[in-house]
């Protein structure tokens, strides 16, 4: 039985892309045999996509960092027949033939169990963004973070990490300023929870400035870059800072004064390589307390023709909150 795989190949006019007729024997080895019905768009995803080798190493590939779908079949038995389950993370998309296939094939210890009040579609509408967004917002409650003890900060904020974690953020209580490039997408924003909206150029005057008035209780930077020298002078004393994201650039340069007249910290989030119950008990959080009503406002859903042209929207910065792929 053949199926339909989004197949990256390098030639001699570049990297392209086409959907691909596919066989079980062309999948890697691995203990999990799944039918993919969903995934996301990704920032990683429309990378590998592009050829860039430092997220695919060797191509022809199929790219699609998430997929949700039902298991096929398991070796390990722990998995049965016509489960729902998904995929984030690890190899998946990357090395791995991703969730741009109707078909993969994966190590037991990378699938979750789906919750059952959480459908396929609004799994991949979480997807690797938004469960880093929740990873972000779970990390700033772990040091301290609390809606009366000030403002959060999100960067980034139209896009589908930052989308995520205004309205977990404004669903939670607390009182969130969005930062953009995109003036388009405010109102957008301020009806996810934003209270207010920052220019992405206001923000940036502080990148050169070792301390400024303190303003924000936190952030969430999803961009990178000197971003986050533009918001550490502005954190409050004991607030924190996660930062998860690299498009603005992987270097910035700070002064130490933030961390040591304030004790500012600098909170790293990595939602490829965590521990799978960690994974799993947030993807059940996403399914129950930090359940989305807002998610609707910030999912697009599309179809397997309409997939190059939104990587290509996400490579080059235009993407707008979450993209759902619909596989079947």
């Amino acid at each position: 039985m053949s199926w339909l795989a989004y197949r990256v190949e390098e030639t001699e006019n570049g990297f392209e892309a086409n959907w691909q007729e596919q066989q079980d024997d062309q999948l890697p080895e691995g203990e999990v045999l799944i039918e993919v019905q969903y995934s996301s768009v990704n920032f990683k995803d429309a990378l590998s996509a592009h050829g860039n080798k430092g997220v695919t190493r060797e191509y022809p590939h199929t790219p699609g960092i998430d997929a949700a779908g039902t298991v096929i079949s398991d070796s390990t038995g722990q998995f049965q027949a016509g489960q729902e389950v998904v995929v984030f993370g690890y190899d998946l998309g990357m090395n791995t033939c991703g969730g741009y296939g109707q078909r993969i094939r994966v190590p037991a210890k990378w699938v979750l169990t789906k919750p059952s009040s959480l459908s396929q579609a609004d799994s991949m509408a979480w997807g690797t963004a938004g469960f880093t967004a929740a990873l972000s917002v779970e990390k700033l409650l772990l040091n301290g973070a609390a809606p009366e003890a000030g403002s959060i900060v999100v960067t980034g904020a139209s896009g589908g990490v930052g989308s995520v974690a205004v309205a977990i953020l404004a669903k939670l209580g607390f009182e969130v300023l969005a930062v953009t490039g995109k003036p388009e997408s405010s109102e957008w924003l301020k009806d996810l929870g934003a209270k207010e909206i920052i220019a992405r150029d206001d923000l940036m005057a502080f990148a050169g400035k070792p301390v400024a008035k303190p303003i924000y209780q936190g952030a969430i930077d999803t961009v990178g870059g000197d971003v986050i020298a533009a918001l550490l002078p502005q954190i409050l004393p004991n607030g924190s800072v996660t930062t998860c994201g690299m498009v603005a650039g992987v270097k910035f340069s700070a002064s130490v004064f933030p961390f040591i007249l304030r004790g500012v910290n600098l909170l790293g989030i990595d939602s490829v390589e965590i521990a799978l119950a960690h994974k799993q008990s947030v993807l059940n959080k996403a399914a129950s307390e930090w359940a989305l009503p807002e998610l609707a406002k910030l999912t697009t859903e599309i179809n397997r023709d309409e997939l190059p042209e939104v990587l290509s929207q996400v490579y080059s910065g235009k993407g707008k909150g979450r993209y759902v792929v619909n596989l079947k």
